[in-house]
């Protein structure tokens, strides 16, 4: 499949023949009813639709930056793609690869566990971006915790907000020395943190990006930072295995990670006017969280998405070691029957075709020009280190 992805990434297909070739194809795609953002798209040779779904249950954060400056900037419009994004179901942890494979989505979110989970299980999906090359993951502590490691947690119960999230826990206790079938999971639900602050639990799973955000509405907590004790692997943008065989496909979503690049680089260039923009585009999150603790959010979700970009990838490289070493804990651990080989799970071949084709110096431009609101001219600016 990877020699067929460089095959139609090296082809020269025209805009025009790319667009008449959808149209013949019916590039259109399915209704999908009861879910935020989401609507059905007739098929047109103007425009084509990408259904992106989340794994959270809900847009109302500060994570998906990267998706609406691209969407307010107009850089996916002019890239022939209207993103629609979908907050998906609550407490499902496999919907972001299970909506993708039933052509309810077309992109999901998924953690790297639920990800290695759902292909294991017959799911047929393939990452196509890193959105994190490194850990994303932490854990919170209640404040008064004696916890200073993640060997500490051996015997301790520790919070979730869904029973599928010990697929993203266990390879991270493993690769800590801590057999996970020491702990007791927690299923909090929606209260995980709550449950993790009160002391119900020993620890609550968290990620950068939360821990600003429940600052923001007042928990008091403590944390251990994935970054400082893990090397796996995080959150990745998946789609339908079967599409990277069809250049038409690859071709629609090549460019729209080519906005998405867009979107970081705007995002690194002005990173107040990035989180002014996702903050304005979230009505319900404007009620939830104050502007300082929202780019605070933002910032701590942008240094992590810029990791590989520093080191000299681009933008959504999946690092080959981290991979490697995560497959054989998942195998190790029973997660995955099969053990899966990198070219099951990923490709870096529309990373490398989107950094290289991506209008950067279009984005950066419009970030310097981008004029912010009052409320984010006063949000102290701190010093992010994004990409």
């Amino acid at each position: 499949m990877e020699d067929r992805i460089e095959e139609v990434l090296a082809s020269k297909v025209t805009r025009g023949d790319f667009l008449k070739r959808a149209a013949a194809t019916g590039v259109g795609l399915s209704l999908l009813s009861g879910l935020e953002a989401a609507g059905a798209l007739a098929a047109d040779t103007a425009t084509q639709t990408v259904r992106w779904i989340s794994p959270r249950g809900t847009l109302d954060v500060m994570d998906d930056f990267d998706l609406w400056v691209p969407v307010k900037m107009g850089y996916f419009s002019k890239l022939g793609i209207t993103a629609k994004l979908i907050g998906g179901p609550i407490g499902d942890a496999l919907a972001c690869t299970k909506f993708v494979a039933q052509n309810q989505a077309d992109m999901g979110y998924p953690s790297p566990g639920v990800l290695t989970a759902s292909i294991d299980s017959g799911i047929a999906v393939k990452s196509i971006w890193d959105m994190i090359s490194g850990q994303v993951f932490d854990f919170a502590l209640p404040t008064n915790s004696t916890i200073k490691s993640v060997k500490d947690l051996k015997g301790k119960k520790i919070a979730l907000g869904s029973a599928g999230w010990s697929t993203i826990v266990d390879p991270i206790l493993v690769g800590a020395g801590v057999d996970p079938k020491s702990v007791t999971y927690v299923n909090a639900g929606n209260q995980w943190a709550q449950a993790t602050e009160s002391g119900q639990a020993d620890a609550g799973l968290a990620w950068e990006g939360l821990r600003a955000q429940w600052a923001g509405q007042g928990l008091k907590l403590k944390y251990l930072i994935g970054t400082q004790f893990s090397k796996q692997p995080s959150n990745v943008y998946s789609v339908r295995a079967s599409d990277l065989n069809d250049s038409a496909k690859v071709d629609l979503y090549t460019r729209f990670l080519q906005g998405m690049i867009m979107g970081l680089e705007f995002a690194k260039a002005n990173p107040r006017a990035a989180a002014q923009i996702t903050y304005t585009s979230r009505p319900a999150l404007q009620k939830s969280l104050k502007p300082q603790a929202a780019y605070d959010s933002f910032v701590e979700l942008a240094e992590a998405y810029g990791t590989s970009h520093r080191q000299g990838k681009g933008w959504g490289y999946h690092f080959p070691a981290g991979w490697a070493g995560y497959l054989k804990v998942v195998h190790d651990l029973g997660q995955t029957k099969k053990a899966l080989s990198p070219s099951d799970v990923y490709t870096n071949s529309l990373v490398t075709a989107a950094n290289s084709k991506a209008d950067k110096a279009t984005a950066i431009k419009d970030a310097k020009a981008f004029k912010l609101n009052a409320t984010f001219q006063a949000v102290d600016p701190g010093q992010p280190r994004i990409g």
